[in-house]
């Protein structure tokens, strides 16, 4: 690895609890969104929620990540599995990116196959603007299993 990464991860505020489990396995198994690195060595230098709808961290926490020498910024999974997905995910990227001058990938680890199934069902991303939200972490079966 010849390269370091430094990398924030925003998560939704629904699952403030979230002690990371699944975001950090994909970061160190470069699974998930994370596929992007290859071998790149990753360092994370904030993780934090968003503080609930509409987002009242969002400029605290990209401003806090980007001191802290954060080259990305994730906004985690679960803000595009969520029940439902964050109104706002647009908007934060687009905020982030203009403000901070950083890079903002939508996603962390591999969409869960359970919440695969349930947002086919509900026909949540059928609208062509979800597309590109998903497919960074839209993996094969087995992987999204995996991640149950």
């Amino acid at each position: 690895m010849d390269r370091k990464t430094k990398v924030g991860i925003i998560i939704c505020d629904r699952y403030r609890r979230c002690a990371g489990g699944k975001c950090l396995r994909s970061m160190r198994a470069r699974e998930g969104a994370f596929s992007i690195y290859g071998d790149t060595e990753l360092e994370l230098v904030g993780f934090t929620t968003c503080d609930g709808c509409p987002g009242g961290n969002i400029e605290y926490a990209g401003d806090e990540m980007t001191k802290n020498g954060a080259e990305v910024i994730h906004l985690a999974t679960g803000l595009v599995v969520g029940y439902p997905p964050c109104p706002y995910i647009d908007v934060f990227k687009t905020f982030l990116e203009k403000r901070y001058g950083i890079r903002v990938v939508v996603g962390t680890h591999p969409i869960p196959q359970k919440y695969l199934d349930m947002h086919t069902a509900l026909g949540t991303w059928e609208e062509d603007r979800w597309q590109p939200l998903i497919a960074p972490t839209m993996a094969d079966p087995q992987t999204r299993l995996a991640y149950d």
